[in-house]
């Protein structure tokens, strides 16, 4: 089993699957649930925008048969962003479980950018703030951050067993 997993288009088309999986269900808990992101939420969302495109590019490479050397360059990318991505998502719950402090924008997001003057005071008063330290929703204990790192990592793993797999 391990071994189908780690065939390297196995493996890139495996995280690309499961890491839209996962933005498919923060898209799920946003828009359908009604959680509102903090700035380090929409942050760890950015890893997950190139590691789906490069995953299923990294697997095509592989299923046609391209160069040994650039599959394996393709995978040793697909693991650092997904590496990045667990980070963020450990740094993330770090802050949520108060270990340390996270950034400043993380205070709140609420203030509009734009708004008709006659209307900023209404329009700041619709705004809903959202605190980087507050997880909205936890699992056996563990956040959306916390899954984040667990998901990003468990695919980074996978990852790097095919790198390492013999052409």
């Amino acid at each position: 089993m391990i071994h189908t997993l780690t065939r390297p288009a196995n493996a890139a088309l495996i995280a690309a699957a499961v890491m839209f999986a996962a933005l498919a269900g923060a898209w799920y808990f946003q828009y359908g649930l009604g959680y509102i992101p903090c700035p380090l939420c929409y942050e760890q969302r950015i890893p997950y925008y190139v590691a789906i495109p490069l995953g299923l590019a990294v697997a095509a490479l592989a299923h046609w048969g391209f160069s040994n050397k650039l599959v394996k360059t393709g995978l040793w990318l697909l693991a650092l962003v997904l590496v990045v991505s667990a980070s963020m998502g450990v740094y993330h719950a770090g802050v949520e479980w108060g270990f340390w402090k996270g950034p400043t924008s993380c205070a709140g997001t609420g203030a509009p950018s734009v708004a008709p003057i006659g209307d900023l005071l209404k329009a700041i008063q619709n705004v809903k703030v959202v605190s980087c330290t507050d997880a909205a929703w936890r699992l056996f204990g563990i956040s959306l951050a916390g899954y984040n790192a667990l998901i990003s990592a468990a695919m980074a793993l996978l990852v790097l067993l095919a790198v390492r797999r013999k052409a």
